[in-house]
């Protein structure tokens, strides 16, 4: 295998439908170029904080979120070419199929390998079919010539037979066949409710992973036809326009679960601002100190309400940093966090008590939000995602409706998600994405 001095293999790992198996193989690849000994930066379309931690886990380096709905294109491009400037090997995870936009094609896989002009392969569920897959196959191949589909990866092939029909329909589609992947239980990644079990992912499920893939794939072949001019640009200068003298001190609450949903590109915005300090509200009894900004992310504080809802003098410390007028910026799980409790079958779980409102956890209020949002507020135009399945409290509903700014989904349609403030703390349910701005600038 021979790639020339001046190129580097990058790709998208897309599919014509959700549960065709990106993630199994991008995880898979991502593992065994790493064994490889090659520098693999892993990127993830849309807004999702799942696949990033496997990406992370194979490859040693945070995984970066591309979304073209939540980010304009000179910032797409920017994190793409930033990242992958020391890197041997670039994968991009897409999302959904590949064709699936939140207005059409906009903001689809699709969408941000136009932009990136990087080469799709394809992975395609062939469980249940031959040759039909010819036909869904040249689909895609000539639904939009601006979308370069170089490779096929089967999916789910249950024989030696079923591959070798499979390879005809590449051969006659003059695409190059990769290979099958047959059924392999050890390699099936378990669902949660709020998308893919991280927690349960192991070091040898990604070896599992890496050897099936190295036996079943021609990963040699992939990234010769895959290699491309690195992307052009002046690395001196890329971010040196958005360096500030700032000297802050942000708080940052993390840990596997709770508080775990973050942007890598938004650690880089905090630390461009000054020193990052992180605290686990499970585990730590107080706030660092003489902090700017407090910022809890989202995550699944519902599994884990008792530790956090024990943890007194950290609720304590963190209701007066806030009652004193101190920074705050909470998404989701945060709002959560500083609610007045959170409701579960097993009982109410008291939390901070900013809020006046709590939050309703049990199934019988189980309704799954979902969607891109848009708001404007403090003459910023910002975007953002939500995901969630708790409920403001049946009880509490007044208490909902007083929201700073009106929020709309991407269609440019109002919807009821609030925008929560008390004094210098913003909460909502909405995942904002700020890694084009200064979040003091909200405030």
């Amino acid at each position: 295998m021979i790639i020339q001095e001046d190129m580097k293999p990058q790709f998208m790992i897309a599919a014509p439908m959700s549960g065709a198996g990106k993630t199994t193989i991008c995880r898979g690849l991502m593992e065994l170029f790493t064994q490889e000994g090659y520098k693999v930066q892993p990127f993830k379309c849309g807004p999702d904080y799942i696949d990033t931690k496997y990406h992370e886990q194979a490859c040693g380096r945070p995984s970066i979120n591309l979304d073209s709905f939540m980010t304009e294109e000179p910032h797409l491009l920017e994190l793409y070419q930033h990242y992958s400037a020391q890197a041997d090997v670039c994968i991009v995870e897409g999302m959904m199929g590949l064709y699936d936009g939140y207005d059409r094609l906009k903001g689809s896989s699709a969408d941000i390998a136009r932009i990136l002009h990087l080469p799709v392969i394809l992975v395609v569920d062939a469980q249940s079919s031959a040759y039909s897959m010819a036909a869904l196959i040249y689909g895609f191949q000539q639904f939009n010539k601006d979308i370069q589909i170089k490779g096929i990866i089967f999916n789910k092939v249950g024989s030696e037979r079923h591959a070798q029909l499979l390879m005809e329909v590449c051969q006659d589609l003059n695409l190059c066949y990769l290979g099958s992947l047959h059924r392999h239980n050890e390699l099936k990644i378990e669902d949660r409710y709020l998308g893919l079990d991280f927690a349960t992912s192991a070091p040898d499920e990604l070896e599992a992973s890496a050897t099936v893939i190295r036996k079943e794939i021609d990963w040699q072949q992939l990234l010769t036809l895959t290699a491309l001019p690195d992307p052009l640009l002046n690395k001196e200068e890329q971010k040196g326009t958005q360096v500030t003298e700032q000297k802050l001190h942000i708080a940052v609450a993390r840990n596997q679960e709770s508080f775990s949903f973050i942007y890598a590109e938004h650690l880089v915005s905090l630390e461009r601002l000054g020193k990052v300090s992180f605290f686990d509200p499970e585990r730590e009894a107080h706030l660092p100190e003489d902090i700017d900004l407090l910022y809890l992310p989202g995550g699944y504080p519902e599994k884990h309400a008792q530790v956090i809802a024990e943890n007194n003098t950290l609720k304590k410390e963190i209701y007066a940093y806030i009652t004193q007028g101190g920074r705050t910026l909470a998404e989701c799980g945060g709002m959560i966090y500083l609610s007045k409790a959170l409701l579960k079958e097993e009982g109410t779980f008291p939390m901070v008590g900013v809020f006046p409102f709590a939050i309703d956890a049990t199934s019988a209020a189980r309704k799954l939000s979902l969607g891109y949002r848009r708001l404007s507020y403090n003459g910023l135009l910002l975007r953002g995602h939500e995901f969630h399945y708790t409920q403001v409290a049946m009880d509490d509903a007044k208490e909902s409706a007083k929201t700073i700014t009106q929020v709309y989904n991407a269609k440019g349609i109002a919807v009821k998600t609030p925008i929560y403030r008390y004094k210098n703390t913003i909460a909502s349910y909405t995942h904002l994405y700020w890694g084009e701005i200064n979040p003091f600038n909200l405030f």
